[in-house]
C-alpha cells in the first residue's frame, strides 16, 4: 500500500509538471493570459479535440506538437501504470481471500479471539507467545488491520453473527475469548458460540457484576472484569509484593532471568503416566518440574497431591518447571505408544 501510494504521488507530481511547462510554454511563446494558457494546455493533454482558444502562430504550434508529444504520452504512461497498480491489488487481494479461505478451511484447535481492542490484543500477544493458532475477529477494519499486521489470521466481520462465527471454524475450535468492549454483544457471542459447540471453552471481559453474572449464564467458564482485576492485583501488589513478582514471572506475564512457567497437561489415554501413581511416575526427579495440583475430570482440585495419586485418563496436572523441561515432559505424555514403556 505504500508503494502504491508512492507511485500515484509521483504520476499526480508528473503530470502537475507537464500541465505547468505546457501554461507557461503558451503564455511565454503565444502570449496569451494565464487562463487561457491553462485551458490550451488542457484540452492537448486530454485529447478531447476541442479547437485552438486563439489561433496558433509558427512557434505556437511548434511548442503544441511538443506538448502533444511529451504530454499526451506522460498522460497515457500514468494510465497505464495505475491500470496496472489496481490490476496488481485485485490480484493480491483475490490471492490473499484464496489463502485466507485455505487456512480457515485446514485450521482445527485454535482460539477464536473477538474485539482486537486493548483487551483483545493483549489477549492476541499472550497466545502468540505460546504460539497458538487463532483467528482474530473484529468489525472495524482499521483496529483488524493491526492483526493482519501481526501476521494473524484475520476476519472483518461481526462477531454476533452465526455466519461469522461458522467461517471462524468454531466447530473445531479449542476456545473463544469474547473481549469486545460492548457488554451486551459479549453476552451474545458466548451464547451464540455455546449453540454452536457445546464444547467450547468461553473467556470473557465484563464491564460491571451483573454483565459477569449473564456472561456466565450464557455460557462463559471464564469472565474477568477488568477494573475489579487491576483493583485486586494492586492491592495484593501492597500488601505482597514478592508473591505477586514470582507469580508474574511463573505466569509469563514479565520477562525475567527465571525461565520458569506453570502450564497444565492433560494426561491421554495412551500416556505412559496412566495407571501410575505419582511416585511411581517420578516426574519431579525425571523431568525437574514440580506437580503443583491436579485436577481430576469429576471437577476436583487435589492442592498439593499426595506421592500416592494414581493417575487417570483425562487428569490435568498443574505444573510449574523451566519452560523447556515442561516441553519435554508434554511431549512425551502425548507420544503414541508410550503406554507401554515399563513403568518406573
Amino acid at each position: 500500500m505504500h508503494s502504491f501510494l508512492k507511485r500515484l504521488l509521483l504520476i499526480a507530481g508528473l503530470l502537475t509538471t507537464v500541465m505547468i511547462i505546457g501554461t507557461l510554454g503558451f503564455y511565454e511563446v503565444e502570449g496569451w493570459t494565464i487562463f487561457d494558457s491553462f485551458y490550451m494546455a488542457l484540452i492537448t493533454l486530454t485529447t478531447v479535440g476541442y479547437g485552438e482558444v486563439h489561433p496558433l502562430s509558427f512557434h505556437g504550434r511548434l511548442f503544441a506538437s511538443f506538448l502533444m508529444l511529451i504530454g499526451v504520452t506522460s498522460v497515457f504512461v500514468s494510465i497505464a501504470v495505475i491500470g496496472d497498480m489496481l490490476l496488481r491489488l485485485e490480484m493480491m487481494n483475490y490471492f490473499a481471500l484464496r489463502r485466507r479461505n485455505r487456512m480457515l478451511k485446514d485450521i482445527s484447535g485454535h482460539y477464536i479471539v473477538c474485539g482486537a481492542g486493548r483487551v483483545g490484543r493483549g489477549v492476541v500477544r499472550e497466545l502468540q507467545r505460546s504460539n497458538a493458532r487463532m483467528i482474530l475477529i473484529d468489525d472495524n477494519a482499521e483496529r483488524a488491520k493491526w492483526g493482519s499486521d501481526q501476521g494473524i489470521l484475520t476476519l472483518v466481520a461481526d462477531a454476533t453473527k452465526d455466519e461469522t462465527l461458522r467461517q471462524a471454524r468454531i466447530d473445531t475450535a479449542k476456545g473463544l475469548v469474547a473481549a469486545i468492549s460492548s457488554d451486551a454483544e459479549n453476552v451474545y457471542v458466548a451464547l451464540c458460540a455455546k449453540v454452536l459447540n457445546s464444547n467450547l471453552h468461553i473467556a470473557a471481559r465484563a464491564s460491571d457484576d451483573e454483565a459477569e453474572e449473564k456472561l456466565r449464564r450464557a455460557g462463559a467458564a471464564t469472565v474477568f472484569t477488568p477494573y475489579s482485576f487491576i483493583g485486586h492485583r494492586l492491592a495484593q501488589s501492597m500488601l505482597r509484593p514478592h508473591v505477586i513478582s514470582f507469580l508474574d514471572v511463573a505466569s509469563a506475564f514479565r520477562q525475567s532471568d527465571l525461565d520458569i512457567e506453570i502450564e497444565e497437561l492433560q494426561i491421554a489415554g495412551d500416556s505412559f503416566l496412566v495407571a501410575n501413581t505419582l511416585d511411581q511416575a517420578q516426574i519431579g526427579n525425571k523431568y525437574g518440574v514440580i506437580i503443583l495440583a491436579v485436577k481430576h475430570q469429576n471437577g476436583e482440585m487435589r492442592f498439593n497431591p499426595p506421592a500416592n495419586l494414581c493417575l487417570e485418563p483425562g487428569d490435568v496436572m498443574i505444573a510449574m518447571g523451566e519452560r523447556a523441561r515442561l516441553k519435554r515432559l508434554e511431549q512425551e505424555m502425548s507420544r503414541q505408544g508410550a503406554r507401554s514403556q515399563p513403568r518406573l
